[in-house]
């Protein structure tokens, strides 16, 4: 029965459990308490092996959100993965991928921090491989190498931290700020988190993982694998010197704009909302670097909740297109499947950063907080370029997937009857709609006066609005559209494949080895060793047995020299 499978009771607990989170966090936030826990696992010989875990606001709020997003994926898993054989070990995963992001979350300790990195470079590995084909396989595997990367650093973290005594970092960072173990655990630390949030160099992974089931994707790209990275930043800003920091915002700011940019050459619905999410992490990275650590995480909070929106109901159109992802086989989904629509308008809408929606709060006050720093006009330039490139392929999308024309899609009967994930995405719609600003009043109770000139104010509107016009103009390219984008070739595929990335660290790291292996194996195993090995020896003993059977053929002549040649040697052995 419903009520009493896996998916149901799982969704009860972790739901239940996230609320209770996401309120005492509020309480922490207010009366502004941090509580440390600490468990003596084993004690032996003076020598103790104690378990710490840390409650303040900003651990409870991040748990609270990573439960309740991963409670209604699992409600929306019901559903979406019905008729799969295996549904209890895909629920069992997602669990196990919880579990492994909460170590991570409440840990001061980076023992107890790497165990849940490795936890979840595991569990990630065996949910993008959950549908088993070549593409799969290959996905997961960079995916799990990219992550080892930052596994490695988070060693040579602990490594280094033997200086102090004590792996608990939370103890040392405003102690030895400046010391030289310090610096170098900080750029330990931004070589894991740029490996975990796929920042360049590391960017390819992201859109590779789009193999995995869409309710892996869905908690994957808010609020588990990839804000992993930013949240390790978030508790170690602290330490980050300069220079780090300049670096920092150089590759997060490069990394928003190569995303926006890939995003607007792409046709697959999941690789733009997974393009869409590089390039919100890239906001939050940019934006720590610049010591907004509270709107970095507001934003990462924001984002978590209209980010699994709108990857839930990409999910159900792929559902009912017969699991095709294209975008210009979609159109005219607004009429045939209303409810869907009108949610993947929202979370659209709130990732554009339209007024009084989730994303707006977050993503208008960083931009206003940019304008009013000092921030030189190279970084300027990335921030409001990199807003006009996400407005403009959300209504790329928009205009492709639910405006426009009939396309395949015309040939689906299309409606929508799968209760349990539109109970899912309604309840994420509530918070992509209210969350924004329950969260501005209760992290940032005192308003904060930005003043600025009439052209600055009115630059968020006007890069949004040219970001709109230039994403609908795109939509409506025909044909001739895409002629023309035949003779700029190398332009829009430079473009289009994240500049090369993909073909640097997945196909170039892989074309030398399989090009040297098949080469070896043509040259050597079915070249030479053939020759001096099995087939020239098969060769040559079945040309003597041949010669030996014509010799041995019932010939007198012959029979009759051999019996006078054994004679002979046998009198010859005989004198001697």
């Amino acid at each position: 029965m419903f009520f009493l499978s896996m998916c149901f009771v799982s969704f009860i607990f972790l739901f239940m459990l996230g609320i209770f989170l996401v309120l005492l966090g509020f309480y922490f936030l207010m009366y502004d308490l941090i509580i440390f826990i600490e468990w003596e696992i084993i004690s032996l010989n003076s020598s103790s092996i104690v378990m710490t875990f840390l409650f303040d606001w900003m651990s409870l709020i991040f748990m609270g959100f990573v439960l309740f997003i991963s409670s209604l994926v699992i409600l929306y898993s019901d559903d979406y993965m019905y008729g799969d054989l295996n549904i209890n070990r895909f629920i069992l995963l997602v669990l196990m991928f919880v579990i492994s992001m909460m170590f991570l979350i409440i840990s001061p300790n980076m023992i107890s921090i790497l165990l849940g990195w490795d936890g979840l470079g595991l569990v990630s590995y065996c949910l993008v491989i959950y549908y088993q084909n070549i593409k799969s396989y290959n996905a997961g595997m960079i995916t799990a190498l990219s992550n080892r990367i930052g596994d490695v650093a988070l060693l040579m973290v602990i490594a280094w931290m033997l200086n102090f005594g004590s792996w608990n970092y939370i103890y040392y960072l405003n102690f030895l700020k400046d010391s030289f173990e310090m610096n170098l655990i900080s750029v330990f630390v931004v070589l894991a988190a740029l490996t975990s949030s796929a920042q360049i160099p590391f960017s390819s992974w992201l859109p590779a993982a789009m193999a995995a089931p869409t309710p892996v994707s869905a908690l994957v790209h808010s609020s588990t694998l990839v804000t992993a990275g930013v949240y390790l930043l978030i508790r170690f800003e602290v330490v980050f010197m300069d220079w780090l920091n300049v670096i920092l915002l150089l590759i997060s700011g490069l990394t928003m704009f190569m995303s926006g940019l890939g995003a607007n050459f792409e046709y697959d619905l999941k690789s733009i909302i997974a393009l869409s999410t590089l390039s919100q992490l890239g906001l939050m990275i940019s934006v720590l670097s610049l010591g907004l650590v509270s709107l970095s995480f507001f934003h990462l909070l924001t984002h978590a909740l209209f980010k699994a929106l709108l990857f839930m109901c990409a999910g159900v159109l792929i559902h009912f297109m017969n699991d095709s992802q294209d975008i210009r086989y979609m159109g005219n989904l607004s009429f045939q499947m209303p409810l869907t629509s009108s949610c993947l308008m929202i979370s659209n809408f709130a990732l554009c950063g339209m007024p009084f929606l989730a994303g707006f709060y977050s993503s208008d006050l960083i931009l206003e907080s940019i304008s009013l720093g000092y921030l030189n006009m190279f970084g300027f330039f990335l921030f409001f370029i990199s807003t006009g490139l996400t407005v403009c392929y959300s209504f790329r999308l928009f205009y492709y997937v639910l405006c426009g024309d009939f396309n395949m899609s015309s040939f689906c009967f299309l409606f929508e009857y799968n209760f349990s994930m539109l109970r899912g995405m309604l309840l994420l719609l509530i918070m992509a709609i209210l969350g924004g600003s329950i969260l501005s009043w209760i992290i940032f109770p005192t308003p904060a006066m930005i003043c600025l000139p009439l052209y600055l104010k009115n630059l968020v509107l006007l890069v949004s609005f040219i970001g709109g016009w230039i994403g609908f103009e795109m939509s409506s390219l025909g044909l001739n559209g895409k002629l023309i984008s035949l003779d700029f070739n190398n332009l829009v595929i430079f473009f289009g494949s994240m500049w090369f990335m993909p073909y640097v660290s997945t196909y170039g790291t892989s074309f030398f080895p399989l090009f040297f292996g098949y080469y070896s194996l043509k040259v050597f195993d079915f070249g030479w060793s053939e020759y001096f090995g099995g087939q020239n020896l098969n060769f040559l003993f079945m040309n003597l047995s041949g010669f030996n059977y014509w010799f041995q053929y019932n010939s007198l002549k012959l029979f009759l020299m051999f019996f006078v040649m054994w004679m002979v040697i046998l009198l010859f052995v005989l004198i001697i």
